[in-house]
């Protein structure tokens, strides 16, 4: 019996690059339940929020029992780079892609799409959350 397919929807942003930034996650169950993850970074890139987007989603997903998995972002570059479409040439950055690729290979399968921006609402709006709730403490 083939393990049900989750979405996990991540993303990452910083205010000022680097800056206060946020990676979150969205995962959406084969049950339909919704799952949020996120972690202020109190200074990073973008890209490095991004990446962190997208580790603590799969972190979610095998945490949940997950056995396939569609990783779904608005970041070209993290996207390519899983898929190594694009090189990573910096070492923080490579580190992460490790991290992440790590935790795919722990799943029975799993897919890498990127999406437009708009289509990625949720994530975004749970980084922005935890960063504005960050900068107000």
């Amino acid at each position: 019996m083939t393990a049900a397919t989750a979405v996990v929807e991540f993303d990452g942003g910083s205010r000022g690059n680097p800056g206060l930034a946020a990676g979150g996650a969205v995962l959406i169950a084969p049950d339909g339940t919704h799952h949020q993850v996120s972690r202020v970074l109190p200074h990073a890139t973008n890209n490095v929020a991004e990446y962190t987007g997208a580790i603590l989603g799969l972190e979610k997903a095998l945490e949940q029992g997950v056995g396939r998995v569609v990783l779904r972002g608005d970041s070209q570059l993290v996207v390519k780079q899983l898929a190594r479409e694009w090189k990573c040439n910096h070492r923080h950055l490579q580190e992460l892609r490790d991290q992440a690729l790590e935790l795919l290979g722990k799943f029975e399968s799993y897919s890498l799409e990127w999406v437009p921006r708009a289509q990625n609402r949720a994530a975004d709006d749970l980084c922005n959350r935890a960063m504005d709730t960050y900068a107000r403490s």
